[in-house]
């Protein structure tokens, strides 16, 4: 906890630690009031540091010993500082011997080791192995591991920790042991140990070498029935990146374990993942559609980390993006080849890039913004952002767009063969890329050390006599705090053009010679703040699609009519450009109506059925040839989110009220083709998560949410059906869903039988809260009722995201009442899990972060709670940042 100034870090100021550490043993006697940790180390003194004394790192323990080169130190020797260990003209080899004690079952912060449910976990990234010993724990500091775990074999029958298994025994005492060993070296950041009453689900797994590997999925006594997913996920994520990347599994074996307390999602520690439950835990009864495809996509996720992060890791914590925006990116490309086909490829980067929209574009436009390539920070745990993960990502695919995938493969075969075994920088990624493909690409160097959403505004041109078409670029970057002028970036734009029929035109680029057919999508490469770019023999005037499959991060300007969105919409052959045109046209009529609102000006939707976007929706929804998943995105109206970020200044309650009315008047315009489609989409038979049924189903519910919002008894009857018929959750939560958003009478009633279903499963309670948070009706009021109820807990973080991040984050509408009370409330419960949890509470912090961008008089309340949590004393350095910097900009 804070008790002073905490100190800013900055990439310009690292150093080379003074020692690297080559062998490190452990021995852990594990007892949740005061588990004793004996460490030995091998160190030897780094010529390339001008650092002299060896400089260790230690949080919330007991120092009971300390020896160097077998002689006990004393405390002339060393300086026991505020979370540091510094000893004084150590030799150039030392073997340091440490004993501490570490009190897990205090260790609410769930960093380091702690307990949860009675048995041990760990979590070490970013930095939590500082609680389990004293360590120079930063993640160029690399080293192999072997460590014996002891413990009660009745309490704690399974001990594991990283690498291989390669003893095992009684201790004759009631107590046993294991000896885990790591053949790779690895960063303390991937350290993991996992102690209690487990049960796993294991398989053999043969690799494309012919090698047999162990694969297990261990959980709670209660929960083997829900493993076979993640099992199933793990081994495609084993096949694809041996074909894909030609990157082998390196163990023996390869565990994840399931823990419901837990801050991330999961955790990629070398060969043995510790995970949320919610990214394991899946079957029929308990788990949707998204987690189905959520787990897949985690699991992998954490599994490509063992190169992407692994065998190669970041130099210092300002690389993150290093290891993260690549996985992601590989973790998308994964998730997209499981799927398959073409439609359903494009649906899943639709998913993508509302994500980026919805969360990394305003973050990128508030007081937090930040380079994918840090610059500074305060709590490196604030750094696990959207930006770093997911503009990462886009950043790692502009150069598969650039190269193409044989020739990103060329790039990433370069990286591997350069630094495996390494702790490298963003840098040497980039080099990889430009070296393995002949390219230059230093100004590419902009997407890592400049912040912010780049704009991207196009101009045309067409020469009806010289049949030439031209585009102009121009690209710029609005100021962010600390940096007010911005370089121009390299942007790849991806562009077609269609003629009056909707079909693709061969593009012809002055200037450009192209063996074979000509392309009917080519990427232009914008370099300049200004650039034209001319394409020749084209017949007619066409209709340009821009930034086909998002090419690139950047928010596009360029002037449609509403007749050209609904043709693009109609015709475009990339889905991705077909999906943004509708989005185009539906945000237009919201920003419409919302002025209209704010003029005091009454809505009316006789004429929608004749708008452009009145016809592109019929004409979506009619359309049976057209991927049901793909259908579902392209008739979900903008967030209420992404509408806010369209205007100056928020009235969140105009964009809730302008959007709820088109909601309805699209249910009313279009109410047969709603009834065909729920209809058309119903998935009969067992339950299957595969995608083309999970679009049906998404396009079914969707359906029943519209024609909900006729609120009619005919329609309550119908969501009451079909939550009494589901085999799924899907279509059960979905239609309780419905029900809570209506005035049906039988709502309470469902939300009880619901809840005493499902009372033992605490993943589907989590979606119990959540619903209600989000609920249209449920105001602050509401919230502090649920948080009232015997199965709320502030000290879970899955439970608290469930309700009170889902309220905050999720029901604008409720939460920035006018009278502040969704502000009071925010503030009191930022500073209730300051106290607890230090890096939930910080997350919660970021829902005011964007208070400047709202109405007086919500700014003034906003105001005063920040400033409230600022004021509290003892708060942590993870909420301190991300207030004070909310304040100051």
């Amino acid at each position: 906890m804070r008790t002073d100034t905490p100190l800013t870090i900055y990439r310009k100021d690292y150093t080379p630690p003074g020692f690297w550490v080559e062998t490190v043993e452990m021995g852990f006697d594990l007892d949740p009031e005061a588990t004793h940790v004996a460490t030995r180390m091998t160190l030897k003194r780094n010529p390339a540091s001008q650092n002299k004394s060896l400089l260790l790192y230690g949080e919330a323990l007991r120092l009971v010993q300390l020896r160097m080169n077998g002689k006990a130190l004393t405390k002339r020797a060393y300086t026991l500082g505020p979370g540091t260990l510094e000893i004084n003209n150590p030799p150039d080899h030392v073997t340091l011997e440490i004993e501490t004690v570490t009190h897990p079952n205090l260790n609410t912060s769930l960093m380091g080791l702690y307990v949860s449910d009675g048995n041990f976990f760990t979590q070490c990234e970013a930095e939590g192995f500082r609680k389990i010993t004293y360590f120079p724990d930063r993640p160029d500091v690399m080293a192999k591991y072997k460590v014996m775990l002891r413990a009660d074999k009745e309490k704690y029958p399974v001990l594991l920790s990283n690498g291989n298994l390669i003893e095992e025994g009684d201790l004759g005492d009631g107590r046993h042991y294991a000896v885990w060993e790591d053949p790779f070296k690895k960063p303390s950041y991937l350290f993991a140990l996992v102690a209690g009453k487990l049960v796993c689900q294991e398989e053999k797994y043969t690799l494309h070498s012919g090698r047999e590997v162990l694969l297990q999925v261990w959980v709670e006594e209660g929960n083997l029935d829900k493993t076979q997913h993640a099992m199933d996920s793990l081994k495609r994520s084993i096949r694809w990146d041996e074909e894909r990347f030609g990157l082998e599994l390196d163990l023996d074996r390869f565990m994840i374990v399931a823990v419901g307390d837990f801050n991330m999602g999961a955790m990629e520690n070398k060969g043995l993942n510790i995970f949320n439950t919610k990214y394991v835990l899946a079957n029929p009864r308990i788990a949707t559609d998204t987690d189905y495809a959520n787990i897949e996509s985690v699991v992998g996720h954490e599994y490509f980390h063992n190169w992407t992060g692994n065998r190669v890791t970041c130099r210092d914590w300002f690389q993150l993006s290093l290891k993260e925006g690549l996985t992601v990116f590989r973790d998308q490309e994964f998730s997209a080849d499981m799927i398959g086909t073409d439609s359903a490829r494009a649906v899943k980067r639709i998913e993508d890039v509302r994500v980026l929209r919805q969360a990394q574009f305003p973050e990128d436009a508030g007081p937090m913004a930040h380079p994918v390539r840090p610059d500074s920070y305060v709590e490196i745990n604030n750094f696990y952002t959207v930006t770093v993960y997911e503009k990462g990502a886009e950043v790692v695919r502009m150069y598969q767009t650039l190269f193409g995938r044989d020739g990103f493969r060329k790039g990433m075969d370069l990286y591997f063969q350069r630094h495996d075994g390494c702790a490298v920088e963003c840098d040497d990624f980039r080099r990889a890329m430009a070296d393995a493909n002949g390219r230059d690409l230093s100004q590419f160097e902009l997407w890592y050390c400049q912040s912010g959403t780049p704009h991207l505004k196009v101009d045309t041109h067409y020469d009806e006599v010289a049949k030439t078409y031209a585009i102009t670029l121009t690209q710029s970057c609005p100021a962010t705090p600390g940096q007010a002028q911005k370089q121009p970036y390299h942007i790849p734009v991806a562009v077609g053009l269609l003629d009056g029929s909707g079909r693709d035109l061969p593009l012809h680029l002055g200037g450009v010679e192209i063996d074979g057919p000509a392309p009917t999508t080519m990427v232009l490469e914008l370099t300049q703040q200004r650039q034209s770019f001319e394409f020749r023999n084209v017949p007619v005037h066409p209709v340009p699609s821009i930034l086909r499959g998002f090419s690139a991060p950047v928010v596009l300007e360029i002037d449609y009519s509403d007749a050209e969105l609904a043709f693009l919409m109609a015709h475009d052959s990339d889905p991705f450009n077909r999906w943004e045109a509708g989005q185009r046209l539906a945000m237009r009529r919201l920003l419409a109506l919302a002025d209209a609102v704010q003029k005091d000006h009454a809505l009316s939707d006789s004429e929608l059925q004749e708008t452009a976007l009145g016809k592109a929706y019929h004409k979506i929804l009619s359309d049976r040839m057209l991927d049901p998943a793909f259908c579902e995105l392209a008739l979900t109206l903008p967030s209420e989110t992404v509408v806010a970020e369209q205007v100056d200044v928020v009235d969140p309650h105009a964009i809730h009220a302008v959007r709820q009315f088109m909601r309805r008047s699209l249910a009313a315009a279009m109410r047969v083709e709603w009834e065909v489609a729920y209809q058309a989409n119903r998935t009969p038979g067992s339950y299957s998560p595969d995608a083309a049924a999970a679009g049906k189903r998404a396009l079914k519910n969707l359906a029943l949410s519209y024609l909900m919002e006729l609120d009619e008894p005919q329609m309550h009857l119908l969501a009451q059906g079909q939550y009494d018929q589901a085999n799924n959750m899907t279509d059960r939560i979905a239609a309780l869903s419905a029900l809570v958003n209506s005035s049906a009478a039988g709502r309470d009633e469902a939300l009880a039988r619901f809840y005493a279903e499902f009372e033992q499963e605490a993943l589907v309670i989590d979606k119990w809260f959540a619903l209600q948070a989000m609920a249209r009706t449920t105001d602050v009021a509401k919230v502090r009722d649920l948080m009232a109820h015997t199965a709320f807990t502030l000290k879970n973080p899955n439970r608290a995201r469930s309700l009170i991040f889902s309220f905050c984050n999720g029901n604008p509408a409720q939460f920035h009442a006018v009278d502040g009370s969704g502000y009071e409330f925010w503030a009191d419960q930022v500073i209730a899990l300051n106290a607890i949890n230090p890096q939930v509470a910080a997350r919660l912090a970021r829902s005011l972060d964007r208070w400047r961008k709202y109405a007086p008089a919500l700014q003034e309340k906003m105001q005063a709670a920040l400033k409230r949590v600022a004021a509290t004393k003892s708060l942590s350095k993870d909420v301190l940042e991300v207030v004070t910097k909310s304040l100051a900009n």
